[in-house]
């Protein structure tokens, strides 16, 4: 793996960064939840660190070609009322972020679970069942 250049490398004069990085067009902060994906014997779990966000800030679905979408998105903004006054600063945030997981063969798409508790994205992907074969059998003399 090729490590990221730091932001002040040699080759990207220091011009760029005064002009990019200024009160006026900050440098912007975007940053990607971090997802753990855990697999028992009956299944796999995709955990997905979601601080402040509801359940209506997602949406988890399958695509046609039988991948995994899981996109979350929320706005938010903060006013202060006071007919005496005009806005000079308003602050809101917007967050919005889409993941596609390729799924294995072996997930029953139809049983896919998903719920949010705490902060986390929990996407359930239970397993087929595994048919035990038998290897017990009668053997007919001929």
């Amino acid at each position: 793996m090729t490590p990221m250049m730091r932001r002040n490398a040699a080759w990207l004069p220091s011009v760029f960064n005064d002009f990019f990085d200024t009160e006026f067009m900050p440098r912007a902060n975007c940053t990607a939840p971090a997802i753990n994906v855990k697999e028992s014997d009956k299944a796999y779990t995709v955990e997905l660190a979601a601080p402040g966000m509801q359940k209506n800030d997602f949406n988890v679905h399958i695509n046609d070609e039988g991948n995994l979408i899981i996109k979350m998105e929320k706005k938010q903004e903060q006013k202060e009322e006071d007919k005496s006054t005009r806005y000079l600063r308003r602050e809101f945030s917007y967050s919005k972020f889409e993941q596609t997981l390729l799924l294995p063969d072996d997930v029953e798409r139809d049983q896919i679970r998903a719920h949010v508790e705490n902060g986390v994205l929990t996407v359930e992907l239970p397993k087929h069942a595994e048919e035990k074969v038998k290897v017990s059998r009668q053997i007919e003399i001929g």
